[in-house]
């Protein structure tokens, strides 16, 4: 029997990550799911993949706690024994009143920062070993379209996903040769993360940007995670860029 690669997703019960995990899971690998707390959304997600033909691992951890990600690494090592692609996608946004600066709340700013940025940072540096043992090994992070231009999210995260772009493009270098890294830059999505920041004008705003989007119509989940295999299996000499998934709203506007 075929070895099946292996792989490793943060956040993969939910949204991005649920279509991460599926799309590996097609393309032959084993997944580890990670999970903050939607443990039945994890299971329901690992019943997909297996279904797929994967082998997966749930493993329960908040990546802004570094003694739990290492945790989390032993206990991939013991089953999986390498990783050959790492997704971080696990991520976190704040409330606040649009414009309005004395409606963030600080502690959730640095919420926001310890799970996107030093979570991304502290998963990459626990995996590399694991990695090193991989075929190929690549790391795809998940950035915005706000961390690269303003839009209406929250101050911390899109300041959050601005230091991923960098985080990054600097991982790459550090990295490299061994291991890629790059990220992906999604536009404004269809599903449930946008429906929370839009409210009751999801429908209208996301029709409006659909139709000033050159391809008609706003990214889904499945779009950022068929970008995120293509970055994973192939562009075996692309590292440290940053994948902008708009449907080319960005470039025509």
């Amino acid at each position: 029997m075929t070895d099946r690669l292996k792989a490793l997703v943060t956040g993969g019960a939910t949204g991005i990550g649920r279509s991460a995990v599926l799309a590996l899971a097609r393309a032959g690998y084993d997944v580890a799911i990670n999970y903050g707390s939607s443990a039945k959304a994890a299971a329901t997600v690992a019943g997909e993949a297996q279904a797929l033909g994967a082998r997966t691992l749930l493993v329960q951890c908040d990546v802004s706690d570094d003694a739990a990600v290492r945790a989390m690494m032993k206990t991939i090592d013991a089953d999986f024994g390498r990783l050959d692609a790492l997704v971080n996608n696990a991520g976190t946004t704040a409330s606040w009143k649009v414009k309005d600066l004395e409606s963030l709340d600080l502690a959730e700013w640095d919420r926001t920062f310890a799970v996107n940025v030093r979570g991304t940072f502290q998963v990459s540096r626990a995996a590399v070993p694991l990695l090193k043992k991989g075929r190929h090994p690549a790391i795809v992070n998940t950035a915005s379209i706000v961390g690269l231009r303003p839009g209406p999210q929250p101050l911390p995260y899109a300041a959050s996903k601005a230091a991923v772009v960098n985080l990054t493009k600097t991982l790459a270098w550090n990295l490299g040769p061994d291991i890629r890294v790059n990220a992906v830059a999604p536009g404004w999505m269809e599903g449930e993360w946008m429906e929370r920041m839009l409210g009751d004008k999801y429908d209208d705003l996301m029709g409006k940007r659909a139709r000033l989007t050159p391809l008609r119509r706003c990214v889904t989940a499945d779009d950022v995670a068929e970008t995120m295999l293509s970055l994973i299996q192939a562009n075996r000499f692309v590292t440290g860029e940053i994948v902008v998934i708009d449907g080319g709203f960005t470039a025509s506007t």
